[in-house]
């Protein structure tokens, strides 16, 4: 196993892109992870009272999954769409790029994100360097105050991690349905094995989705992530819990096998076959985002029902008789059992 995979970085566990008693703020873009395109990934770690200041994203939707915590969210969008939600663990969110919004840690523990933006290379403003960029005339004019209101604003950099002053103020509204919020973790999952499961937020169930998704996917030691490729979408995995290993097949010949663990993100570019298994019986517990809204494979079980015996027979270079009986497989059943021992970890 190479010491460091191209298609592995830690989020986790890597210099933070900012740190403060506030939290911290981890990201992987294509500046840091060479090889991702058209996705990139943040983890936001929010202490009590702790607020990541109001901002827009310029060229990115995303997408968001809390990992623990409760986190009140408030947004802005186009033509003065308004909301605001409180989100909980396994729940997620979705900020159209462009929307103005902010993130607040309203309860009394530590709050973990887990964001996919749709774009390699995200960029965004925050309120106070918009605020900044204009003259207290201007200010005051748009608020229709004089001037002096506002010469009291620092006209530094803005700080990402803010700290709330006083208790929490939850609007009366944020307990309504909005189309904004998903949750996941209440999702019967539609795909669910005894050696595993796959809970989906694509556009099947949750409308607001345009070009990016997400799976809760979880592997019991006893299965295995069939090998399969993504005809039309990128992936890119987080590791929430387990250790796990994958191995992926480049077009130049190239084969790369790696271990994960938690913290540690991974990208597998569009049609690259892979695949996925838990090295302990606990299993893993991983979040995998796509940059497609209805993200699809084709797996190897049912590619061996699509020719005939002859044709593989050919292909394999082996007489027929030699071939295995391939069971008949017309819908890739996602996760399999894993019938045999685990090929030893080098």
């Amino acid at each position: 196993m190479p010491e460091q995979s191209v298609h592995v970085r830690d989020l986790a566990g890597a210099a933070p892109a900012f740190e403060s008693d506030l939290g911290r703020i981890d990201e992987l873009t294509r500046e840091r992870f060479p090889i991702l395109k058209r996705l990139s990934i943040k983890r936001i770690v929010l202490e009590p009272g702790a607020a990541r200041e109001p901002q827009w994203n310029v060229n990115a939707n995303q997408l968001a999954y809390v990992v623990s915590g409760t986190v009140l969210v408030s947004m802005l969008g186009n033509a003065d769409a308004f909301s605001s939600f409180v989100v909980g663990p396994g729940q997620m969110y979705h900020v159209e790029s462009g929307a103005v919004y902010h993130l607040e840690n309203i309860g009394d523990e530590t709050a973990e994100i887990i964001a996919a933006l749709r774009s390699s290379r995200p960029k965004h403003f925050s309120l106070q360097s918009s605020m900044n960029a204009m003259t207290d005339a201007v200010l005051g004019n748009t608020y229709d105050l004089p001037a002096s209101a506002f010469q009291a604003f620092p006209r530094g950099d803005a700080s990402q991690l803010v700290r709330r002053e006083g208790a929490a103020r939850i609007p009366d509204t944020a307990g309504l349905p909005n189309a904004r919020l998903f949750d996941l973790g209440g999702q019967i999952a539609p795909l669910a094995y005894p050696y595993g499961s796959a809970k989906l937020a694509r556009k099947q169930f949750w409308a607001a989705l345009e070009d990016i998704s997400m799976y809760s996917l979880t592997i019991g030691g006893a299965g295995m992530r069939e090998p399969h490729w993504h005809p039309v979408t990128a992936e890119l995995g987080y590791v929430h819990r387990g250790h796990g290993r994958m191995r992926v097949l480049s077009p130049d010949g190239t084969l790369d096998e790696y271990e994960l663990r938690p913290g540690q993100a991974y990208f597998i570019p569009r049609a690259y076959p892979h695949h996925i298994e838990a090295l302990e019986d606990d299993g893993i517990h991983f979040l995998i985002f796509f940059d497609q809204p209805t993200p699809g494979d084709i797996g190897y079980r049912a590619t061996a029902s699509a020719f005939s015996r002859e044709v593989l027979a050919a292909s394999f270079g082996v007489p027929e008789r030699a071939l295995p009986r391939f069971p008949f497989t017309p819908i890739d059943p996602l996760i399999v059992a894993r019938k045999n021992p685990r090929d030893p970890v080098d």
